[in-house]
């Protein structure tokens, strides 16, 4: 048993690396992240091919069916902070476990309810707080794994979810018609319960510089310091005292020696001091202006995600296509959008680009497609515009989250923290988009008024997303920084003279952080 334990533990302990690897186990936790993508925003999103199966069992509305997914959603998205706090406290891999345990038991028991009520809590509560647990932390994780290939591996492993809504849709719904729609739910819960494996998968990582590099760095530089001059009588020896200025080679290790006592007493803690505690969730976030910036644009872009998905197949039938013609467009749209994730991980992946701006023009053109679609007419139209819009879709949605760990943002020192904040602040507007754009169809009685509201929302989230590196540069800011005040004028206009022009590029270079320092 103890073997076993010990073999276990090595398997799947934490991995330590002097550097971020950029591969090595990121690749596995890529395919959990594949896998993880697919049985949560892919079951998600294809949820619908049951409402009308609920609708006749339990004889409701579309409107009460709908809310189990709005609560699911909810849910999901709301409770993120609490994922980062757990993920922070006990580790990736355990938080994820449960959360996937919470979606198979909360899909299984979906399969034996009785009432819409019930399926509230199975679906809506138990699985809608599984997603939460099993998604943020998966991101998060493969996010520290990797730094020049954050973008494009990120993006691959995303198409999880676009791949899922492509085949899980006609496969679910001929499973549908032969076993009934609560043994599907029940197919569902156990495919779903391989999340629990996925879990297992997501093995720490421990960024430790070799011991000789640091000792190495340290003499160096002691050295060099000892053999720096301070002043004139320092370099040029003193007469009085015969000495010459130069310092032999038994004072330097004499120094080193000194130095490094003085910097082991330093260090050592005191007999009465407290051990400094990490924060389980780091709401410092909240005074960050760039971080601020980014969650109004997610906040006000979470509006323009759902118009098309619910409204498109309507919109096509109130210009004159036909129902079942128009139902294809949401597979053109999914197909796009597999394109859209995997292009944009290759677009990132440009060092030279700096990743704020790229985001920023596939917003604004999102927004564009938007309000074409409230002008074309006919199913070609339609077709088109779902191309160009399942495209931008996979840009934006395999990007805003993973963006938070750019130095333009909070930096992936932060993320796990910040990531559940900003999910928090979407929560509201994934909550109150789909009875927004509904309230405006029934006012309007125009299925085009919905995509109005999503491309003004849109709109707004641009204008926030434009101001997230003036934040961060400080030319938001009200107050000066004491460094800043400190300088002279014409230091202050060199240096934004000298910053201007990089504004719109990057260091090629990856910072030398350790992920878990949160």
């Amino acid at each position: 048993m103890t073997k076993w334990w010990s073999c276990t533990k090595r398997c799947l302990g934490p991995n330590v690396y002097t550097d971020v690897p950029d591969g090595g186990w990121g690749w596995v936790v890529a395919v959990a992240f594949f896998v993880v993508e697919a049985f949560t925003y892919g079951i998600i999103k294809t949820f619908g091919i049951f409402l009308n199966d609920l609708m006749v069992e339990f004889e409701e509305s579309n409107s009460r069916i709908s809310w189990i997914l709005s609560i699911c959603v909810f849910v999901m998205t709301f409770t993120a902070p609490l994922s980062s706090l757990l993920s922070n406290r006990f580790g990736f891999q355990p938080v994820v476990m449960v959360g996937g345990f919470l979606i198979s038991l909360g899909m299984i028991t979906t399969a034996f309810t009785t009432s819409v009520n019930q399926m509230y809590i199975t679906t809506g509560i138990i699985a809608g707080l599984g997603y939460c647990l099993t998604f943020l932390p998966t991101v998060t994780i493969l996010s520290q794994y990797f730094c020049k290939r954050r973008s494009i591996v990120t993006s691959m492993a995303s198409t999880g979810e676009s791949i899922a809504i492509f085949a899980f849709a006609p496969a679910f719904t001929a499973l549908k018609a032969k076993i009934g729609w609560r043994y599907t739910m029940v197919v569902i819960g156990l495919l779903q319960g391989s999340i629990v494996i996925c879990g297992t998968l997501l093995r720490p990582i421990v960024i430790k510089p070799s011991p000789s590099d640091e000792s190495s760095k340290e003499k160096l530089s002691t050295q060099q310091e000892a053999k720096q001059p301070i002043n004139g009588e320092q370099l040029h020896g003193s007469a009085g005292s015969g000495d010459s200025g130069v310092q032999s080679l038994e004072d330097t290790e004499v120094g080193v020696q000194v130095t490094e006592k003085e910097e082991q007493k330093a260090l050592s803690p005191k007999p009465n001091e407290k051990p400094a505690r990490h924060k389980l969730l780091d709401l410092s976030v909240l005074k960050d202006g760039s971080f601020l910036c980014y969650s109004a644009f997610g906040l006000f872009a979470t509006l323009g995600f759902f118009a098309p998905q619910l409204y498109v197949v309507e919109l096509s039938a109130s210009r004159g296509v036909d129902r079942d013609k128009a139902a294809y467009s949401l597979s053109v749209m999914a197909v796009a959008e597999i394109f859209g994730r995997l292009s944009i991980g290759w677009i990132m992946s440009w060092r030279r680009l700096r990743k704020i701006y790229v985001l920023l023009v596939c917003v604004l053109l999102l927004c564009l497609v938007l309000v074409i679609f409230t002008l074309v007419g006919g199913f070609w139209g339609v077709a088109v515009c779902c191309v160009f819009y399942g495209f931008l879709l996979g840009n934006v949605a395999s990007t805003h989250i993973p963006m938070l760990a750019e130095d333009d943002v909070v930096g992936i020192q932060r993320m796990a923290s910040a990531a559940g904040v900003y999910v928090c602040i979407q929560s509201f507007a994934g909550l109150a988009g789909p009875p927004l754009g509904g309230v405006l169809v029934d006012i309007t009685d125009n299925y085009g008024a919905a995509f109005y509201s999503c491309a003004g929302g849109m709109a707004l989230g641009a204008i926030f997303l434009g101001m997230v590196r003036p934040a961060k540069t400080g030319k938001l800011c009200w107050k000066k920084t004491t460094q800043e005040s400190q300088k002279s004028p014409a230091e202050r206009g060199t240096s934004v003279k000298n910053s201007s022009p990089e504004d719109f590029v990057e260091e090629d270079i990856c910072p030398d952080t350790n992920p878990n320092d949160h």
